[in-house]
């Protein structure tokens, strides 16, 4: 495993970001392309590369993380001059040194992170190429996971570290549903909305009347899944039972298009870029964005088992704030194309780069002959509500994936450790939420979380 985004800050020819055209040590190896050079600069120790990795967090937080602008001027003045105007203004050593207390020494420093290659994963999969890890003095390797039943059972053999899941997955992994039960914890959210219901291109009759519906099947990511649960909601406020007047299929993610292409699918509602894919290969069109069934709904998280939490406390920490740090650079419009070229390649989503601007900008075409403008399509915020932790739960419970009495509250504040990302945010000079609960309105309908048997009971179509 090579270690990026170690170079030196303060010269004006070393590409930070790790583009196309960087030349470091471990961009040359991923490149087969290593020099005499770069084969004879010697290891860095941990705590070489962690002091690194915050001196240059520090400077490029300097030029607000515009790396062409740090060059540009390192360039003009030289390294040697840049570091002490720097430091005439910031005593960088004296920073450097607080942070470093501040984040403890990481237990284990070389890790392993699933994800699913989808745009919602897009803080796990840039803070490797973008540095985020390595700012927290970790050798972090993110892995491409096929699915997420692949991703759980990596995570509960202890294979992976820790993971990118969606939102329900540590709730059921807790409870017990799909799964032996084992504490998991789930500090951050990833990304908000970010999903959209496509119909195959056959079916564009029937895009005004969901009624028409009935009858076809429909792809979805995995059971436990904010994709699922959003598809069941929507079809059943639209008079179809899930269950009964529609056929629902789990299937990965980087399968849906294929399915849908080959008439195994009618429709699927699913994480992007599949669902973009799928308009820009004339297969597809988009009937409605997630956003417009619930403004601002989880999809996606980070989490790992609590023994891992517990046995790692200090790497656990580090680990949550490179994850909460690349969530909220994230969710700043104007860094959307820089993230889309960084996690474009094979070993991350093996998308087109158009088709990851489309969802990451907003603008984007339906597949009806229009160019949408919706900026917030997709958006990261890592502030894990322990009231949609409840409502997941709800839908668990209408559905039949648990049953019995269930603490709802007990279990999702048990989860989703809201605490933990609230110091993180502060930490980083962000300002959490005061409460962790408040309503949420989905089509039109609110939910309240102190009432949740009541809103349960509340449905005419359930199985509970």
């Amino acid at each position: 495993m090579t270690i990026k985004s170690l170079g030196n800050p303060y010269d004006g020819d070393t590409d930070l970001r790790h583009g196309v055209s960087c030349t470091c040590a471990g961009c040359m190896t991923d490149a087969g392309k290593l020099t005499a050079e770069s084969v004879s600069r010697p290891a860095m120790s941990s705590d070489d590369m962690l002091e690194r990795a915050v001196e240059s967090a520090v400077v490029r937080s300097m030029f607000g993380h515009n790396d062409l602008s740090r060059r540009s001027f390192a360039k003009m003045l030289g390294g040697t001059t840049l570091a002490a105007a720097l430091a005439s203004v910031l005593p960088i050593d004296k920073v450097k040194a607080a942070i470093l207390d501040d984040i403890g020494t990481p237990e284990k420093t070389d890790l392993s992170v699933g994800f699913v290659p989808i745009t919602c994963a897009t803080p796990i999969i840039m803070a490797e190429p973008l540095g985020f890890y390595e700012r927290y003095g970790l050798n972090t390797r993110v892995i491409k996971t096929a699915g997420w039943a692949v991703a759980r059972d990596m995570s509960l053999n202890g294979e992976y570290d820790a993971s990118h899941m969606l939102t329900p997955m540590p709730l059921a992994i807790t409870l017990g549903a799909g799964s032996t039960a084992t504490p998991f914890l789930m500090p951050a959210v990833e990304n908000i909305n970010g999903q959209a219901i496509v119909l195959h291109n056959d079916h564009r009759d029937k895009n005004e009347d969901v009624s028409l519906w009935k009858g076809m099947t429909f792809g979805v990511p995995f059971e436990y899944s904010m994709h699922n649960f959003l598809l069941r909601y929507y079809v059943a406020e639209h008079g179809l039972d899930p269950d009964r007047d529609i056929q629902i299929r789990v299937v990965p993610p980087p399968e849906m298009v294929a399915n849908l292409r080959a008439g195994n699918l009618d429709g699927f509602l699913s994480p992007d870029p599949f669902n973009q894919r799928a308009v820009w290969e004339e297969i597809g069109f988009i009937h409605i964005l997630t956003k417009d069934i619930w403004e601002g709904h989880p999809c996606c998280a980070f989490a790992c088992s609590q023994e891992f939490a517990e046995t790692h406390p200090n790497t656990y920490g580090n680990l949550l704030k490179a994850i909460v740090d690349a969530t909220q650079y994230a969710s700043a419009p104007e860094y959307r194309s820089e993230i889309s070229e960084a996690i474009a390649p094979t070993n991350y989503l093996n998308q087109p780069v158009p088709v990851i601007e489309q969802v990451l900008t907003g603008r984007y075409a339906d597949g009806l002959g229009n160019v949408q403008d919706v900026p917030d399509r997709i958006d990261f915020d890592p502030f894990p509500w322990h009231s949609m932790g409840v409502w997941i739960l709800t839908q668990m419970k209408r559905w039949g994936y648990i049953e019995g009495d269930i603490d709802y509250a007990g279990v999702a504040e048990r989860v989703y450790l809201a605490s933990d990302c609230a110091t993180v945010m502060r930490d980083l000079g962000l300002e959490p939420p005061a409460e962790t609960y408040k309503s949420h309105v989905i089509m039109g309908k609110t939910f309240d979380p102190a009432e949740p048997e009541a809103y349960v009971e509340s449905f005419d179509i359930r199985r509970s």
